[in-house]
Order: C-alpha cells, then structure tokens, then sequence
C-alpha cells in the first residue's frame, strides 16, 4: 500500500459528510438514488465494524421544496401574480429536518440497520458538559452499532453571518464535521462533495488537475477556487478550511465524490480516491508532485541569498541548527526509534540498522560538530589570487559555492545533519535524499533543520526528496544542479554516473586495508587493527581486509591478531593463503565489504605485493601500514594510490570531523575535483572578479600588461 494511505488500516471511527449538491438534484429535488447507494456503503461499513457518524447538510433544500408545494397548493391566481416573497430559512430548516431524517430512517430500516439523529448548534460546543454528554451518548450508540446522524440545528441557531461571525464555533456543516472529528476522536473524516476533490482551480476549467494530496506550503496559496456549490452554504472553500483544520489536528482527511457509488469503502481500501489531506503530506508528496525543476530552482534561489548575507549571518544559522537539535533531541530520538524497530521487524541486516540508530550522544556530537563548523573562517569570498593585470586593472580569483548539490544518501540520518551543515556553511543550495528506511528519521532532522532556516533566506533551501523515484527527474537538471554525491551502496553510484550529466562525486565501496609489516610493533598493530575493525564496522572506513607479512606467521604474531579479532566478536575468512594456514573459511572476492564485524585476512611476502594486492582488489579509500621501519612507510605511503593513506594509525581517521573539516558531505576516491573526506572546502569553487578604470581591449594596443602578483 502506498504509505500515504497506510494509515487506512489504523481507521475504526469514521465520520462521512454529505453535501446539500449529493442529496440533491439540479432540480432541487432528493437524490433519492445517491441517498440509498450512501446508506448501503454505511451499512456495508457498519457490518465490518466500522463506528460510522454521518453528518448530513440537505435539510434546508428539502424544507424550501415542500413549503413552495404547500404554498403553491394553498394560493390563490391572485397570489400567484404577486412577486413571490423567499421563503424564511428557518422554517424550511424546520420542516425540513424531520421530513430528511423520516427518509434516512426509511433507508436504513430497509438495511437492517438503526440510525439516530442529534441536531446540535455552535453555542452547545461552548458548554463544557454539552460536549461531555454528547461524547457519551455518541459512543452509547456506536456501542450499539446505531448510525448517529448529525445536522446543525438551522431552525433555532442564533447566527445571521455564519462567514463574519468570528465567535462561532463552527460555520456550516463541514467546519461542523471537522469539530466533530475532534471532539469524537475520529481515525478519518470523509467530505463527500459533488466533484472528485480539490482540484488546482475551478473543476470546469480543463487545465485545472485534481490534487491527490493536499500540502498546505505548497497548495495553500495557489488554488484558485470556482464558484461554490448551487446549493449549501460551504462549497469547497469550506471544505478544505474544514479539512485543513481537522488534518492538522491529527484526523486525516479525504474530500471524495458523493456521486460514486461506492467512494467511502475504496477509500478505505487505500484507493487513490480523491484528496487526500494529513499532517505528514508534505514528507510523502513527490517531488514530481512538487516539481523536479522547481525543487530545484528554489534552492538554487535560496543558495544566491544566502551568499549574499554577512558572514556572522550565515554563523548564526549554524548555531541556530545546533541549538534546535539539541533542543528537539527527545523528538529525534522517538522519531529514530520507530525506523530502527521497523527496520527490525522488516528483517534487515545488522549492519543497516547500526547505520540507521542515533545512539546515544550522537545529536550532542552532531551539534558540537556544527558549531565547530560555523566557528571555522568562513570560506565564501575568499580570496585565493590577487594579480596586477595592468596599471589600475586589478584581478582576484575568489571561492564561491558550487550552487545546489544533489545528494543520494542511504540509512545514516546523522549523514544528513552534515551535509546540510556543510551545505549551509559553504552557501549551496542542497536536495537530499535518503534511504526509506530512516524516512521518519529524516523528515524530522530535516523539519528540525529548516526551521532553523531564517524567512529571508527561504526554508527551500534544504529541500527532501520523497522517493527514489523522483531522482531521474532530477538527474536531468544539469541546468540547474551542480554537483551529485551519492552515498550508497556500489549499485546505486554506478547507476547515478550512467543517468547523468551532472559531475559525480563519492565513492562506490570502502575496502579498506590493514597491512602488517614484519617490523610492526606487536601491541600498536593489535589496538590498530582492533580498532579499525570494531570500533565502526558499519562505517565506509572500516577495515575489511587485514594484510600480514609472511614472516608474521612463524613468529606468533598473527596467531595473536587472529585470536584478539575472535575474542572481540569478528567473523574471519581468509585469502587462500590465510585460509589454509589458519584453517578459516575461504573468501570468495576480496573485493567485499562487510560492513558488519567480519573481515577478510591474507598473507603477503612483502609491502610491495600488499601495494599490489590494494591496487587489485581495493576501493581507493583509505589504506593503513602499520611498521617501525620509516623505509618501508615511505614505500607504501608513496605507492598506495588511495585517497588516505595512514601510517601507525588506524583507517577510521578517514573522516571529515576528525580530519577538523568540521564534517564531510561523504569521502570521495574521485580524482577531480576532491579527494577523501569532502568538506567545506570541497563544495567550493573559484570566480574571478577584474576591477578596473575604464580599460578596453582594443586589439591590445594601449594595455601594457604587468601580470604582478599582489599580496592578499
């Protein structure tokens, strides 16, 4: 089921409205066809279970119709040659209320089932004990299996201008519906209308598009609404106010047809029936709902007033972000475990769910982390070169922002705290997306962020992708998006590079080496190779393959790692050297990342065959040797053509924070453009800017070029 309709299976209290234009004809008179295909959904509902509340507008129709009979039957030829005086709408409201709910009774009684009416007034809802008793007596009913049929009391209320009045409670029988939704504690408010929903203008017009989902950033200041309904006082204005108002709340909505026959159950079925309004929307609409392009054109907006603010500015966002996760951390972290015990009961890998926990401390961690971002010299403006071209012709080569990044992510949210951080710092514009199952985690951390996001500036500047989906819609935008990094699995890098034009930048795998020189220092080469593994197995630094000199294997030494990586819990395999002479499973590629407490291990001759077997088999990430002998160091530091290499020192050292970039948008083993962890500096490009005094080119006659180097 698409998970915008996943919370149907949660739904037991319904509350369905009718419209006057349902219940009636164009001529005015009931729909007595709609009325009856209506009550059998209600009853086939009701059989399932169903608590069913029915409010219904129709009354005043239907009390106008038969007092013009009356008073055409009752006139005389004279009184019908006089102008005919409009009927007063309370007395139709009380005539025709007990004719409407003869009628529903009448229906009902033929499906077996029981239906009571309640007419109500907004003054009711100012007493507090009305409103207690009409719950009971409500839930006494639905106890019952009875169908209550709610109508605004029209014949006694006391409001002229249901629309100006500001004191009401509620307007009309949709607002009433909504109030209802509340008070009652319903699971779904169903407005059946005369149209199939809310569309993006006026129904008539064949340019306007039905809204499947309702977003109220988005859609709120964009529909243009038609003329209302030919009967009734709401119309869909009043609909979606009523709508809003409920959803927001935390009753979802749905604005449907009352001309289908069978519209509520479909709806309950998890149909794409109608529009759909909930306090989620805006974390499950598309971003092909929103538009790919126009996603994008925002933060390409944004980003170009972010550049232009002062630099203490910019700051203040970061502090502010950091400010606001430390304060949401309780909400982050409810949010967090409802992905990690959906990922558990889906039956992921241990490895995915390490990647998608916040443990402990880590938000703290992420805050301190920002706040060293944004206490780091801001990069923006920077001047890198400055050149006398010519007398009084002066040129400077300055950092600027890329412009918006794409940003692929998978299971990590801390992952997207960083980049957007960064993102921030370094004046990009940025669209993220990351893996469905840290969705919930992500929508929040991302709420959290942009709120943070000043008006002026335009929350768009971060924006959140929905689905996987929508990424080739925005893999075309080389117009308008400047760099993609993705994060991920092998698969989803190698698909990214063959769908774009946009300049790539990530790595693929995290192969990542040990190797153990015959002069290595026992103890130091134990806590290297410990770490590397354990201390992050899920991480793209970890080590996945421990290379130990042959000489190693006679001397004791191996044996020791080998027992010491057992004892910590690591599953071994081994090359077919290792996995004879140790008598461990045998790997079948060493080019494999666990990313789980496993590795692979092999013998090697000497630090030239572990440089061979690196470049064969590695990832260009980042590779460790770990010996006394300076010689040799020198050799693999100068041979491993990797984006880190590490001496003495274990490969979870590979890492932005650590390197003090602040954080990183991801560690890249590209050759252009950057290379290892990504930061700020990483998101940066050059612009020249020539200040001068009215020089022209002119063939070059009149230039006398000096080409000085300046002082910054």
């Amino acid at each position: 089921m698409d998970p915008s309709r996943a919370f149907v299976t949660n739904v037991k209290r319904l509350i369905v409205k009718v419209g006057t234009a349902v219940v009636t004809r164009a001529d005015g008179r009931l729909a007595v066809g709609r009325l009856g295909a209506l009550c059998e959904q209600l009853k086939e509902l009701n059989s399932q279970g169903y608590e069913i509340v029915l409010v219904t507008s129709g009354a005043v129709g239907l009390g106008r119709q038969r007092l013009r009979y009356r008073k055409l039957v009752n006139s005389s030829l004279a009184d019908l040659q006089n102008p005919q005086v409009e009927l007063d709408g309370k007395a139709c409201a009380a005539v025709g209320q007990s004719s409407f709910m003869a009628l529903y009774d009448t229906l009902f009684s033929q499906l077996d089932v029981t239906s009571a009416q309640l007419l109500v007034t907004d003054t009711d809802f100012k007493n507090a004990s009305f409103r207690k008793q009409l719950s009971e007596t409500v839930k006494s009913l639905l106890a019952l299996k009875v169908i209550p049929i709610f109508n605004e009391n029209d014949a006694i209320s006391t409001r002229r201008a249901p629309y100006e009045d500001s004191s009401g409670i509620f307007w009309d029988n949709d607002s009433l519906a909504g109030l209802l939704a509340l008070e009652l504690k319903a699971d779904l408010l169903v407005l059946l209308s005369d149209v199939e929903g809310l569309y993006s203008g006026p129904p008539s017009d064949p340019n306007s598009k039905l809204i499947h989902t309702y977003v109220k950033e988005k859609h709120q200041g964009e529909i243009t609404f038609g003329d209302k309904s030919r009967l009734g006082r709401g119309g869909m204005t009043a609909k979606v106010n009523a709508a809003v108002c409920a959803a927001y709340a935390g009753v979802p909505v749905v604005i449907t047809s009352g001309y289908a026959t069978d519209n509520i159950i479909k709806v309950l079925q998890g149909k794409h029936i109608g529009t759909l309004f909930h306090q989620d929307a805006h974390l499950w609409t598309s971003v092909k709902e929103i538009g790919a392009r126009e996603l994008a054109v925002a933060a390409q907006d944004c980003s170009r007033r972010l550049q232009a603010m002062h630099s203490e500015d910019r700051r203040k966002i970061l502090l502010d972000i950091a400010d606001a996760l430390e304060a949401n951390e309780s909400l982050i972290k409810v949010e967090n475990e409802a992905d990690v015990a959906a990922a558990q009961d889906a039956g992921y890998e241990k490895s995915l769910i390490s990647r998608l926990s916040l443990k402990p401390g880590k938000i703290s961690g992420l805050a301190k982390s920002i706040r060293v971002l944004a206490d780091m010299e801001d990069p923006i403006g920077h001047v890198l070169k400055r050149t006398e071209l010519a007398n009084e012709l002066i040129l400077e080569k300055t950092s600027c922002p890329l412009g918006v990044l794409l940003v692929v992510f998978e299971s990590r949210p801390d992952a997207l705290v960083q980049i957007a951080a960064l993102a921030i710092r370094s004046g990009n514009g940025l669209l993220l997306k990351g893996g469905k199952e840290a969705k919930r985690s992500n929508a929040i951390l991302h709420r959290v962020i942009t709120s943070a996001i000043p008006n002026n500036i335009g929350d768009k500047l971060i924006g959140l992708v929905a689905s996987r989906e929508d990424i080739p819609d925005l893999l075309k935008l080389d117009d308008v998006i400047d760099l993609v990094i993705p994060r991920g699995s092998n698969k989803l890098v190698s698909q990214i590079k063959n769908s774009t034009k946009i300049p790539v930048l990530g790595h693929a795998d995290g192969i990542c080496h040990v190797y153990v020189d015959k002069s290595a220092n026992v103890d130091m080469a134990k806590l290297i190779a410990l770490d590397a593994k354990i201390d992050y197995p899920a991480a793209c630094n970890a080590m996945e393959t421990l290379l130990v000199h042959k000489d190693l294997s006679s001397n004791g030494l191996l044996n020791e790692l080998i027992v010491e990586l057992q004892q910590e819990g690591v599953t071994l395999y081994g090359g077919p050297r290792a996995s004879s002479l140790l008598n461990i499973p045998e790997i079948h590629s060493f080019h494999h990342e666990y990313n789980s407490m496993a590795c692979t291990i092999e013998i090697v001759d000497d630090v030239q065959a572990a440089i061979d077997h690196i470049h064969q088999h590695g990832s260009s990430h980042t590779d460790c040797i770990v010996t006394e002998n300076h010689e040799v160091a020198e050799i693999f530091l100068h041979g491993v053509d990797s984006a880190a290499v590490f001496h003495n020192a274990s490969t979870r050292f590979c890492d932005g924070a650590r390197f003090g970039l602040g954080a990183e948008v991801g560690i890249s083993t590209s050759r252009i453009h950057a290379r290892g962890p990504v930061g700020v500096e990483g998101l940066l490009t050059t612009r020249w800017t020539l200040r001068g005094s009215g020089q022209v080119v002119d063939g070059d006659k009149g230039v006398v070029y000096s080409h000085k180097d300046l002082s910054l």
